[in-house]
């Protein structure tokens, strides 16, 4: 998919960092975009900037009704739904598993996992009946190996990767495409959690270490064509510099 002219991307999480650079390449690549965020205000001043092509959906992703409901939102303004981006993810609060607070604990893994899985479970049957769809999910080193005081990130987002590959599993054969990206550590709010934590050795990296938020954005809009397809069920990861060059980062 290189012309996204008439297509919808839905993207949660955009009222800010790589959800909200992900609409803005989006938009300017042709597609109508449907903002998803608690932000209310942030995705309509996004909607805003971007014009009629946008529309904002307030909707809190770890209520499944919410998202059915935005999904439903999207088909009314747009009339289809072609790719999803569940971007959608927090980390705070940052804690050692042996003093976590059990509800926070429980929280990340409703918006982190509950939460791509809503996505997906309201986007599904929508994308097998038009005959196919894309699924990207941001994804994280964090899946692949223990990271001090993120036992819930770690955890949310190594089980986010398996609904991916369960997505491709499941419904490859129905046009769906279900990919996970692992940007790295990108400049966004996150960071700045993660910084004034000051635990683990990620809140010790230098600001000039992360990527800028252009960057994963690039990579989701070049993850919707067949140049990705060998990825199909698994993870794309932009720390990967071959995959760089594929998608034209510098």
């Amino acid at each position: 998919m290189t012309d996204f002219n008439g297509k919808t991307v839905m993207i949660t999480g955009a009222s800010r960092g790589i959800g909200a650079s992900a609409a803005r390449h989006f938009a300017d690549a042709g597609a109508r975009v449907a903002l998803v965020a608690r932000s209310a205000d942030a995705i309509a001043e996004l909607a805003g900037e971007i014009g009629p092509n946008a529309v904002a959906i307030p909707c809190d992703i770890s209520r499944y009704w919410e998202v059915e409901q935005a999904v439903e939102n999207c088909l009314t303004a747009f009339g289809s739904l072609d790719v999803l981006v569940n971007n959608a993810g927090v980390i705070e609060p940052i804690s050692h598993m042996a003093t976590a607070d059990p509800d926070d604990w429980g929280t990340v893994i409703d918006i982190n996992l509950k939460g791509v899985f809503h996505g997906m479970r309201a986007a599904l049957p929508v994308m097998i009946e038009a005959g196919g769809g894309t699924i990207l999910t941001i994804g994280s080193g964090a899946a692949h190996g223990p990271v001090e005081a993120w036992s819930h990130y770690c955890a949310s987002k190594a089980a986010a990767l398996m609904l991916t590959r369960m997505a491709d599993k499941e419904n490859r054969d129905k046009g769906i495409r279900a990919l996970s990206l692992s940007p790295g550590t990108v400049a966004t709010q996150m960071q700045r959690e993660i910084k004034a934590s000051g635990v683990n050795p990620v809140s010790q990296l230098d600001w000039s270490d992360h990527i800028p938020p252009d960057w994963p954005a690039r990579a989701l809009l070049w993850m919707c064509g067949p140049e990705a397809d060998d990825w199909l069920g698994a993870e794309i990861s932009l720390r990967d510099e071959e995959i760089r060059k594929k998608v034209g980062l510098a």
